[in-house]
């Protein structure tokens, strides 16, 4: 099978596409929003948005200093487009899954194996 176009190894992870389908329903999200939302350890969710801005798919921005500092995240419009692409992809192989896409009937998926027969060996 080969993959659809659109299929993004980066996002793909479960922890980088929740954290990628949750910015993409916000303009801009606060980092203890998106961690807690999500239940990531700081350490956990800094290393994923980090992995996701050295690629372009999104921008920190933060604000203050010490205590008070405040990170905000954001979707680029290159992390968009990978996101929609990426979620494009799924429902093709999603859709492209079924069983009249393996030519088979609508019932082949509910069929079950014949019980298995029990030899005997001898008298009984």
């Amino acid at each position: 099978m080969s993959v659809p176009a659109g299929f993004d190894e980066l996002i793909h992870p479960a922890t980088r596409l929740s954290v990628v389908a949750l910015l993409a329903a916000t303009e801009w999200a606060d980092f203890a929003f998106v961690r807690d939302s999500l239940s990531l350890s700081d350490s956990a969710l800094s290393k994923q948005l980090h992995t996701l801005e050295e690629a372009g798919y999104l921008e920190l921005h933060k604000d203050g200093g010490g205590r008070k500092r405040r990170t905000r995240v954001r979707l680029t419009d290159r992390g968009r487009t990978a996101f929609e692409g990426h979620v494009a992809a799924l429902r093709a192989i999603v859709e492209g899954a079924g069983p009249q896409a393996a030519g088979a009937g609508p019932t082949a998926a509910a069929e079950t194996p014949p019980p298995r027969q029990r030899h005997h060996s001898g008298a009984s």
